[in-house]
């Protein structure tokens, strides 16, 4: 759009994404201690079951084979 060439489009990571559901916000001390985890919380002051309190993301090296 700029005229500005392409970056490098090749992944180079996979990521898995958890939701953190009712009570596993407990679990937030332990995730948070992952280097490879990126930890997203939403703020809510409760927690009820089936609530989503916020969610994860963990950064998986690509294999290059």
């Amino acid at each position: 759009m700029a005229g500005w060439p392409l970056g490098d489009g090749s992944r180079y990571a996979d990521v898995v994404m958890e939701n953190l559901i009712g009570e596993d916000v407990v679990r937030v001390p332990g995730i948070a201690r992952e280097s490879n985890a990126a930890l997203h919380l939403y703020g809510k002051a409760e927690t009820r079951p089936g609530r989503k309190m916020g969610h994860v993301n963990r950064v998986q090296a690509l294999s290059r084979g």
